[in-house]
């Protein structure tokens, strides 16, 4: 009986981003936080006792601006060493060959996988064989799953592969291959890297994508941590996930349908907050607040996002070692304006003017040739995910537009004495 460890994506040295622009943001922990989490990879490893250990892909992010990373990395690594823990490595595409330009000599406990084709290491103590291969440029387009080798009779059979299957979302399509080519080389465990949200893809046989080790902004929310694998009698007997992250990213929604005074709505976000809290198990949160429901005081919230936001901020600094990443207002009204309004009235006419308003970046620049002073002037939230005339996604930028529409309409019904 022996166990592993399958992890990918450490992204070593990337920044975490989306609280840099508050003064309050926890500066140290965002800098240190992929490095802090792979020191809890390995003290996981040394701790399990495990046999080795296998990094599928991105153990970098981009070419080192320095040596230091790749000095910590050895550091780390010849932990492992000592305590005879082997390691297991292929590039992906972050760490390709045509990425990286620095080179350091690594532990002799480690095995980097050539880049040029697959190839297979036999542990023989263990009657196990790893096969794999690692990126020698970025955009690997090629299904390299194929030319893997068939698993070798009398042994357990693991496959080190960075790919996107057959896709998925928010991830390049480096390295395509389908389940059933993964499957029909007969592999007992498949180690895939390259998708940053935990995925156990098959269980017959296992294909498995641990997720990376520590989210880096609210796109990767969650907890994040790495898969530990129990083999007995040389076969799979159990696989499990483990957390490593020390800074965790929330999407916190909360449901503002019930809540008729400001009062309620602060109790609601802090309740939601203090239960998200409670989930992380004390470490440091980031969090996104999302404020949804029919609500009767959905004009107010548009009209005033910016003073709540600063109080929701305040509640997070309140409850220690949280942090407000952005706060979306997504309510709707509770009764239609054209019934609160009436169809002929001098308000109901303001209203479908404002509705009309065309936001696209044309326009804008029609109506406002000053629009580029203006849009340095907006606040940061406005501007986090797309600027007012960028060229982000028509979804994405639509989306922008709509929530200024409705700020406007927030503020000049609530002048008008109507929500």
């Amino acid at each position: 009986m022996f166990t592993f460890l399958h992890a990918a994506d450490i992204h070593l040295d990337s920044p975490l981003r989306g609280l840099e622009g508050y003064a309050d943001a926890p500066v140290a922990q965002l800098r240190q936080a992929t490095r802090r989490a792979f020191d809890n990879l390995i003290d996981l490893a040394i701790e399990e006792q495990v046999a080795f250990v296998l990094l599928s892909g991105d153990l970098y992010d981009g070419d080192w601006k320095d040596y230091n990373t790749g000095l910590y990395f050895i550091d780390r690594i010849s932990r492992l060493r000592k305590e005879n823990i082997r390691v297991f490595l292929a590039s992906g595409n972050h760490d390709a060959a045509s990425q990286i330009s620095k080179a350091l000599r690594l532990p002799d406990n480690v095995h980097h996988f050539s880049t040029k084709q697959p190839e297979t290491k036999l542990l023989e103590d263990l009657g196990v064989a790893v096969h794999g291969q690692g990126y020698h440029t970025r955009a690997l387009a090629e299904n390299i799953a194929r030319n893997y080798p068939q698993a070798l009779p009398h042994y357990l059979n693991i496959g080190l592969l960075h790919t996107s299957l057959t896709g998925r979302q928010g991830h390049e399509p480096y390295a395509p291959c389908s389940l059933d080519d993964l499957k029909a080389k007969g592999y007992d465990y498949w180690a895939l890297g390259h998708v940053h949200m935990r995925e156990e893809v098959s269980q017959s046989p296992w294909i498995v994508f641990p997720g990376n080790i520590q989210g880096r902004h609210i796109h990767e929310a969650g907890p994040k941590g790495a898969t530990l694998v129990r083999v007995e009698e040389g076969r799979i007997a159990a696989v499990e996930h483990r957390d490593l992250d020390v800074l965790r990213w929330y999407l916190c929604r909360v449901d503002l349908t019930n809540c008729a005074t400001m009062d309620l709505v602060l109790d609601a976000v802090r309740q939601a907050m203090e239960a998200e809290q409670a989930n992380a198990e004390g470490r440091p949160l980031a969090i996104r607040l999302q404020l949804v429901g029919t609500s009767p005081l959905h004009a107010e919230l548009y009209r005033d996002s910016a003073a709540l936001t600063e109080e929701f901020r305040g509640l997070a600094a309140g409850l220690g070692e949280l942090w407000l990443e952005k706060v979306q207002f997504a309510t709707q009204r509770p009764v239609a304006l054209a019934a609160d309004l009436g169809e002929e009235t001098p308000m109901a006419e303001l209203v479908r003017a404002i509705d009309r308003l065309d936001f696209a970046p044309t326009a804008l620049m029609e109506l406002v040739p000053e629009i580029g002073v203006l849009q340095s002037k907006l606040p940061p939230e406005l501007l986090h995910e797309g600027g007012l005339v960028s060229n982000d996604p028509p979804s994405q930028a639509n989306g922008l537009r709509e929530k200024i529409k409705e700020m406007l309409l927030a503020r000049l019904l609530g002048q008008g004495g109507s929500r």
